[in-house]
């Protein structure tokens, strides 16, 4: 069955030749997803690790190790420039010997090849944490100019791509403040105009328009007033219930003057555990592939997979990342 948006993204990234980078080359996953996407002709990957240890995985997988792209950061050649320029991007936070300890972790090093333009993403996450794969790229590839924190925004598809929406954060914030939810707000829009979605954002609570009172309400709206001044040409409203965001006949009973409710394509929860919810719910009820998380907010695309991924998840998040990479 034909899957439009991922037929969309693809002919987005094909032939830019766009480098993505996977710190955990050895994992059978990654290398079947590298496969597919080099056969494909979508990206060309580069594989971390041990050399003979990645070759004899993919000798496994009844692939030839020459095809790809395998780097040993024990054995990089350009390992002193590395050094030099992670020392220098840390500001005197570490010292040159430090230096070399840390880039041997292969999430760092991973994330160097990024900021050095040597790679134009990566992706990790498939038997690293979340925090293994984020820390990197906020001391090293850093948020963009006006964004104080990255967040994690799933895709939600049903109906093989023509039922498609944002849900964030889901991963990163555990309880943001209105400054950091109206930047999240932002970060979340221009993450579903890379999907071809038109973003209408709701800014999600307990409380529609001043129906219910309480600081957790207080703090969405100042969120949604910080998310208009900022960015006046996005469709942002709130604060709203998830029914009076999503039904039109709601919508229009309960925020009658909204340019969102009833129709809001990106919906942006008030903490981390409600949108974490949010989204496991949406997946395991209304049957939506959860697609994520997306990281946003950074200069360069770094994703974050799930530990229970599969090789399907690696290959749609690495063509989410290449195009990323394309903004």
């Amino acid at each position: 069955m034909k899957n439009d948006l991922f037929d969309g993204l693809k002919a987005k990234i094909a032939g830019k030749h766009l480098k993505i980078v996977f710190p955990e080359g050895i994992e059978t996953r990654i290398i079947g997803a590298a496969y597919r996407l080099q056969a494909e002709e979508l990206i060309t990957p580069i594989l971390l690790g041990n050399v003979e240890e990645v070759s004899a995985t993919l000798r496994a997988r009844g692939l030839q190790s020459s095809s790809f792209t395998i780097i040993d950061p024990a054995d990089y050649d350009q390992f002193d420039k590395m050094v030099a320029a992670f020392v220098e991007r840390r500001g005197g936070k570490v010292s040159e010997a430090q230096a070399r300890d840390i880039l041997l972790d292969v999430n760092y090093f991973g994330t160097m090849l990024v900021y050095m333009g040597l790679a134009d993403g990566l992706v990790s996450g498939a038997i690293h944490s979340t925090a293994d794969t984020v820390r990197p790229a906020l001391q090293i590839i850093k948020t963009k100019p006006g964004v104080s924190r990255t967040s994690g925004a799933f895709l939600m598809v049903r109906a093989y791509g023509k039922e498609k929406y944002i849900f964030s954060d889901c991963a990163i914030n555990i309880e943001p403040d209105a400054k950091a939810l109206s930047e999240i707000a932002i970060d979340s829009a221009e993450t579903a105009q890379l999907f071809d979605i038109e973003p209408r954002v709701a800014m999600l609570s307990f409380s529609t328009n001043g129906s219910g009172a309480s600081p957790d309400v207080t703090r969405v709206v100042e969120a949604t007033k910080l998310a208009k001044e900022s960015r006046p040409d996005l469709k942002i409203d709130g604060e709203m219930q998830f029914d009076a965001a999503f039904v039109p006949e709601v919508g229009r009973l309960k925020f009658p003057d909204s340019q969102v409710a009833g129709n809001a394509t990106v919906f942006v929860f008030p903490d981390l555990q409600s949108g974490n919810i949010g989204y496991k719910i949406a997946q395991r009820l209304g049957n939506f592939e959860a697609i994520g998380p997306i990281l946003q907010g950074l200069n360069k695309p770094v994703s974050d997979l799930s530990r229970g991924s599969n090789e399907e998840d690696v290959y749609k998040l690495s063509i989410i990342t290449a195009a990323q990479a394309l903004m």
